[in-house]
């Protein structure tokens, strides 16, 4: 009986660990490598699936192009004129994903460039190797930019 409690036991606290499944939900380093995404899910429904936030910056730059301290980096370069003295770490930049029939892919949804201030249409997914694949684009998937997203350590 004692060893039957010990096997039950140990697969009750074996379990958790081994059942988690990889997820898109994480922080993320982007290609250009200067800043951390924080993706979650969204906090509303209406907001969609996933949502994320620049979570880190790495050698932000102001409209100068002078290197500031990530707390003071706005964003300078927004369409809209309302918007450039926003901060950048905790601007929300992508939104809007639906979920699809595979667990590790959205489509749907909208990411903002901060780079050019431009914001665009954009589907996500998580690749066999752990990667994230966003695609950007304009009008249809076809007219777009792949960029690739490694998990921050």
């Amino acid at each position: 009986m004692r060893r039957l409690f010990l096997v039950v036991m140990f697969a009750a606290f074996a379990a958790p660990a081994s059942a988690q499944a990889p997820s898109a939900m994480g922080t993320w380093l982007t290609a250009s490598g200067k800043a951390q995404v924080r993706i979650e899910a969204c906090a509303t429904p209406a907001a969609g699936a996933l949502c994320g936030f620049i979570a880190g910056l790495i050698e932000p730059r102001g409209p100068d192009g002078v290197v500031v301290a990530p707390e003071a980096a706005t964003d300078f370069r927004n369409e809209n004129p309302a918007l450039r003295s926003r901060k950048i770490l905790g601007m929300p930049l992508i939104w809007g994903f639906k979920k699809t029939s595979d667990p590790n892919a959205f489509e749907g949804g909208q990411i903002y460039n901060a780079e050019n201030g431009k914001i665009y249409s954009a589907n996500i997914s998580l690749q066999p190797d752990g990667t994230l694949r966003l695609r950007g684009y304009v009008g249809s998937p076809m007219f777009g930019e792949t960029q690739i997203w490694t998990r921050a350590k």
